[in-house]
């Protein structure tokens, strides 16, 4: 029996939503307007009493499997520190762009470099990690055309 339907979203929780938002959106990610979640059902689902968080969701211009970015107001965020990528958990976020080159260099311009270099697999993909906001890693991969 298969439980899984779809995949739906990927979430990640952030200090400052706007700026989380503006870097996705500068990569070209479509946003839907901010709303607040708080009350019964966000307490029961993460365990938390008195939780409140704003999200914004975020998707490509084609559509499919959404980004969910969440800050909470309630309670405050707890400290982390830019995992390495070898780090276990939720390594990254991946995206498929049409220039590799020119996305890394538009990152670059906002701030955000590179964790290693711009590597080629089997002359099929150009890829490379760039560290975004607050520290997550965000996969960017080019299909190498033949």
């Amino acid at each position: 029996m298969t439980f899984i339907k779809r995949f739906d979203h990927v979430g990640i929780t952030v200090a400052d939503l706007d700026a989380a938002t503006a870097f996705f959106v500068s990569l070209g990610l479509e946003a839907d307007r901010k709303m607040a979640v708080e009350g019964e059902f966000l307490d029961t689902v993460i365990g938390m009493t008195g939780a409140r968080t704003e999200i914004v969701m975020l998707r490509a211009p084609g559509g499919g499997t959404t980004l969910e970015l969440s800050s909470f107001t309630r309670p405050d965020h707890l400290p982390s520190s830019p995992a390495p990528a070898n780090a276990l958990g939720l390594r990254n976020v991946a995206f498929e762009v049409h220039d590799l080159h020119a996305a890394v260099d538009h990152a670059a311009a906002d701030g955000y470099g590179l964790v290693g270099g711009i590597g080629e697999y089997e002359g099929v993909w150009r890829m490379a990690y760039v560290r975004g906001p607050e520290g997550i890693i965000v996969s960017l991969a080019e299909r190498i055309e033949k």
